[in-house]
């Protein structure tokens, strides 16, 4: 009796395995949709440096590529300005917090920074959208 229990659960196991297997499928194939729509709509996240520049008409030259950032160069005509991005908004934040101590100003998007003088980052602004933040900085201010 026991060994005839156990050959029928083991049967019928699969089979009730595979019918709330169609639930399953149907809950995953709208964010199958929604991913493959973000993908067409050209959705980058975390934005590349290659992207940004790509929207601000330059070619960055990449000169740090780590686990906790990327950054790269771009060298325009019209001004230099150094795009930093971030694989998580925490390290982000933990970069501005430790460039705080130096000052500048900077165009501050998620996990992304760019570094310019202020009125290279109005031209910008437009074109990358994010926030201008002014870092104060330590020490005593510069003279005019």
């Amino acid at each position: 009796m026991r060994r005839a229990l156990i050959v029928g659960l083991v049967v019928l196991a699969p089979l009730a395995a595979g019918c709330g297997g169609g639930e399953d499928d149907a809950a995953a194939a709208p964010r199958a949709e929604k991913v493959s729509a973000a993908a067409s709509a050209g959705v980058v996240a975390p934005a590349k440096v290659e992207v940004i520049a790509g929207l601000t008409g330059c070619k960055p030259k990449i000169r740090i590529e780590a686990d906790e950032l990327r950054e790269g160069v771009c060298r325009t005509e019209k001004a230099d300005y150094v795009i930093t991005t971030f694989p998580e908004e925490r390290l982000k934040q933990t970069w501005l917090d430790s460039a705080s101590v130096y000052g500048g100003t900077y165009l501050v998007g998620t996990r992304w920074v760019v570094g310019a003088k202020p009125e290279v980052l109005d031209d910008l602004r437009p074109k990358l959208g994010g926030e201008i933040q002014k870092l104060q900085g330590i020490g005593p201010a510069p003279r005019s």
